[in-house]
């Protein structure tokens, strides 16, 4: 159990979860079933926050969290500061349409 997790949870209206994670600690792939199981949602609009794949230690989840994000059908994924430059562009490549790079100043509208 891993109890310094922290994430939002907004149910939008006619467009599905919008999940804000922290640093995903507990799994990214864990934070987003349980983000379904707590609202009974399944469709996922967006994913935002860092996804904690870097490091050698987390690259052999890199394709399981990629495939699990495609199996989802996120319609925007934006990862940032602790997912790693490997996911990043695992999560581009295999997501191209709902991928986008989080900067200062980035809006993301649902």
């Amino acid at each position: 159990m891993i109890w310094d997790d922290q994430n939002l949870i907004v149910n939008v209206r006619d467009k599905g979860l919008v999940i804000v994670s922290g640093c995903s600690h507990a799994g990214a792939v864990n934070v987003l079933l349980n983000a379904q199981r707590l609202t009974g949602e399944t469709c996922v609009a967006g994913f935002i926050g860092g996804f904690h794949l870097t490091g050698g230690i987390f690259e052999p989840i890199i394709g399981p969290t990629v495939d699990a994000f495609v199996a989802a059908g996120i319609d925007r994924l934006l990862p940032a500061h602790c997912t790693g430059w490997r996911a990043v562009h695992e999560l581009a490549r295999a997501l191209p349409d709902s991928f986008v790079q989080p900067a200062v100043g980035t809006v993301v509208t649902f």
